[in-house]
């Protein structure tokens, strides 16, 4: 497993996977609970990812099931030990977002839309602090320093140079007007911004306020896709506990709200003209 895994996406993983073979055998988790005696709520929990899951417990569901693929079998116990070895994060403590960080670290892809603020992984140090300094200000200088180095860290993601990820924002126009610490702080991240925008795994684009109404106005939303796998992850990020939405009928609406956003916004090259412009309010003396 590489460092930076994401014990918390490959529980989910494993548990989807798992839930298929026992709906391929045609036996309900009840059935399942009984026949290796132990509680419904442990075969929900395992199915759902809520709960770590030794190689043995995969080795017992499958005999169940009766798989007779071994290569199969083995593959899900090695995918069981790694699931419980723990993320880079966990090191840092009790960090907000834990559960997002982890899916972000194994996402391959990420759709998102973002209405007030530029988003984590494209901010840079200065406005990275202040963002957490204004978000937060019940927070220590301790708490606020950790958290910083945890989003820096994160952005790493984003530029692994052996598994590039693939990330698609799209920006109101009223985050690049929002004066997050000062005019300075502002400029470098807006050239920032632009830098990153320009790198072919990149996009940004601006959805500029003359779109008027529009089908992001709900908020903001991040939509990850994983290796592998057709599932994926709808993230809601809320001032005291976030959203996460998994189920197919669930994710659809915001794929279809992400391709409207596209369709409304500049381009990239068109957004990357539009941002140096309104950077030049924020370099203009006072």
């Amino acid at each position: 497993m590489a460092a930076n895994g994401s014990p918390t996406v490959r529980r989910r993983r494993l548990g989807a996977e798992l839930r298929q073979l026992r709906r391929a055998a045609g036996m309900t988790s009840q059935q399942v609970a009984g026949r290796l005696l132990v509680s419904q709520s442990k075969i929900s929990l395992l199915e759902t990812g809520r709960r770590a899951i030794n190689p043995r417990d995969v080795r017992d569901l499958c005999e169940l099931y009766e798989v007779t693929d071994q290569s199969l079998v083995a593959s899900m116990m090695r995918m069981a030990k790694q699931s419980r070895q723990q993320g880079w994060w966990v090191a840092y403590g009790d960090v907000p977002y834990s559960v997002f960080v982890g899916m972000e670290t194994e996402a391959v892809a990420i759709h998102s839309y973002e209405p007030l603020l530029i988003p984590g992984l494209l901010q840079t140090p200065a406005y990275a602090a202040a963002v957490i300094a204004q978000t937060n200000p019940h927070i220590t200088a301790e708490q606020a320093a950790t958290r910083l180095e945890v989003r820096l860290r994160r952005q790493h993601r984003a530029h692994h140079p052996a598994r590039l990820l693939r990330l698609w924002v799209v920006l109101d126009e009223s985050a690049l007007h929002r004066a997050v610490g000062t005019a300075d702080i502002m400029r470098e991240q807006l050239e920032h911004l632009n830098r990153l925008g320009s790198q072919p795994h990149i996009t940004v684009q601006v959805l500029s306020h003359t779109a008027g109404a529009h089908p992001g106005v709900s908020g903001q939303f991040s939509i990850l896709s994983f290796p592998g796998s057709d599932s994926g992850v709808v993230y809601l990020e809320r001032f005291t506990s976030d959203l996460y939405l998994e189920k197919p009928a669930d994710r659809r609406p915001y794929h279809l709200m992400h391709d409207h956003l596209q369709a409304q916004a500049l381009g990239p090259e068109q957004s990357r003209g539009f941002i140096r412009d309104t950077n030049r309010i924020h370099t203009r003396p006072s």
